[in-house]
């Protein structure tokens, strides 16, 4: 036998024939192969020549798997050939025929066969063409890690008559790699390299079924995504999503801290809070290993709470003024403050620090876009020295001669000042917030001021001057003249009253035509002590009517005459005189 391998014309696979000469004197017939082995769905060219010695030829045909006895069918007769088979010879020499879209069903032996017009004249070339007919299959591991070294192969069952290109297919797009063989390798393959692969060959339309190739790997690393408002107000409901690429799916559990909180990959929580600003993470994990995410914060906003105010010393407040601050928790922080103090409606301050500068009850009110919150008020006590010492005088204005003297010392302290000193000049005189003097006299004349003292400090008062007067009444039926002096300063104080009534008739040694104005001249001659040393009266008067001698002390032996209207006065710190 001869064999030898050609090409078949407009896509078709031509097989080879088995050329054999049949033992007959009388025709001879040559296969050129005699097995093919056919993919499927393709179109096979089964060639053969013969010739012929006797005899007209009165049909050529093919058939299959003749049977000793039975008249062997003719194929182009058959419905599962006629519209498949296609005979490319002739009657003289050609018996080649092509049959189209094979299956496995068309795995038979063909044969030629020849009848002449001559009785029972009719040969089959034996030995004919086995065809046999086969898939593709693609063989791949059940699973791999990313990694890996992995080979596909495409196979077939039987080896295919031409020597084939193979093409393969990954999610039905064409790979454009160099494939030598029927094998597809990848020396480390990747996650990007799973998915759905086939194979076929060149020139053929044929493809096998798909197989996946299942890439395993171990979890990316997780990202968490919040679902929601941009805002998280405490109360609302707040879902957190963990994702993560890793194959197969991967188990996600959540952490919030350390703690587990949950399982799953979505977290869910409802009616948020405060204590839920804290950082989440997730955590992917399958049999090739695991990854945490990197942590989320939930910021989580809410109006001011708790509410207090400090002040910036423990224990005891020892200044003029008291800071206080304001403590806030709120989200975000309170930037507005205001500061009031117990009833009063009317804020006193504001900022988160405020200066008291009174005792008092004292509370902070803080403010953020969600709310505002008041803190319980504090009781603040401002401890200060003495300050505004003052001395008060009783009684006021003019004292005189002998008077009973009250002086007073008040000074504003906290705590009130207990320890109080007095001072004439610079000489210590006595203590206690009152200080008394009996019958005072000119000795007593002069400054005083007081000293004000309690634990954190002292003060004295601005000075005040004791001036004492001395005074004495002249008076007699006619005249009164009232004389004030200042002792020490020399200051004339007169009061001059000047009564004239009419004689009374009992009193005859008087004319009434004596009657003359009256007199009275005072004559300041001392200035070295606080008394005057001499008084004089002048008058036109006869000698028996007339006072020589004034004296003070007699003088309430005297009746008081009455007084007459619009009189002269005589102005006690100028000594002129002033008309009524």
């Amino acid at each position: 036998m001869l064999m030898w391998l050609r090409m078949a014309p407009a896509l078709h696979l031509i097989f080879l024939l088995i050329i054999h000469r049949v033992s007959s004197a009388d025709w001879i017939v040559k296969y050129r192969s005699s097995h093919i082995c056919a993919l499927k769905d393709s179109s096979v060219t089964m060639s053969c020549i013969f010739k012929h010695f006797t005899g007209q030829i009165r049909k050529v045909f093919w058939t299959k798997d003749p049977l000793k006895g039975v008249e062997p069918p003719d194929l182009s007769e058959d419905p599962e050939y006629s519209q498949r088979l296609q005979y490319l010879g002739d009657k003289q020499q050609n018996c080649t025929v092509r049959l189209s879209h094979v299956t496995k069903k068309d795995e038979h032996d063909y044969y030629f066969r020849i009848a002449t017009n001559k009785a029972k004249r009719k040969w089959i070339g034996k030995s004919g063409v086995r065809l046999s007919v086969t898939d593709l299959q693609l063989e791949s591991p059940e699973r791999v890690t990313e990694g890996d070294s992995v080979r596909l192969t495409c196979k077939s069952s039987c080896k295919l008559t031409d020597t084939p290109t193979f093409i393969w297919y990954r999610n039905s797009e064409r790979l454009m790699k160099v494939i030598i063989g029927n094998k597809l390798i990848f020396n480390s393959v990747s996650r990007k390299e799973a998915g759905n692969y086939s194979c076929g060959v060149q020139k053929h339309k044929y493809i096998s079924p798909a197989v996946y190739l299942d890439v395993r790997y171990a979890p990316d690393t997780p990202v968490i995504s919040i679902c929601g408002s941009a805002v998280i107000i405490s109360g609302d409901s707040v879902t957190l999503n963990c994702s993560s690429d890793s194959n197969p799916p991967a188990e996600i559990s959540w952490f919030k801290g350390k703690t587990s909180v949950g399982s799953g990959r979505i977290f869910s929580i409802s009616k948020i809070s405060s204590d839920d600003s804290k950082k989440f993470k997730c955590r992917a994990r399958n049999d090739h290993g695991e990854k945490y995410s990197d942590p989320v914060t939930l910021d989580v906003q809410y109006p001011p709470r708790n509410i207090s105010v400090s002040g910036t010393d423990s224990g005891q407040l020892w200044f003029d003024s008291v800071s206080l601050m304001c403590i806030s928790d709120a989200n975000p922080p309170a930037l507005n403050f205001s500061w009031f103090k117990e009833n009063q409606s009317s804020a006193v301050g504001s900022g988160q620090s405020f200066s008291a500068v009174q005792s008092g009850r004292f509370y902070c009110e803080a403010h953020n876009p969600h709310g505002a919150q008041r803190s319980d008020a504090v009781t603040v006590t401002v401890q200060y020295a003495p300050k505004k010492t003052l001395i008060s005088v009783s009684p006021c204005c003019v004292i005189m001669s002998k008077d009973s003297v009250t002086l007073s010392c008040s000074s504003d302290s906290n705590p009130p000042a207990l320890n109080f000193s007095w001072f004439k000049g610079e000489t210590f005189v006595g203590s206690g917030r009152i200080f008394n003097i009996s019958k005072i006299s000119s000795d007593d004349g002069g400054e005083y001021k007081c000293k004000a003292r309690n634990d954190l400090g002292e003060k004295y008062s601005d000075p005040v001057t004791l001036n004492v007067q001395f005074g004495f009444i002249l008076w007699s039926p006619e005249f009164a003249i009232g004389v004030f002096l200042g002792g020490g300063s020399a200051a004339l104080l007169a009061v001059l009253y000047i009564c004239l009534s009419k004689r009374k008739s009992r009193r005859s040694a008087v004319k009434e035509s004596a009657i003359s104005d009256t007199y009275a001249a005072l004559d300041l001659q001392s200035t070295n002590s606080d008394l005057y040393n001499t008084l004089t009266s002048v008058q036109h008067r006869p000698a028996e009517n007339s006072y020589s001698t004034l004296d003070p002390q007699s003088s309430s032996e005297h009746h008081n005459p009455p007084v007459r209207d619009n009189l002269p006065l005589i102005n006690p710190l100028s000594s002129s005189l002033i008309t009524g």
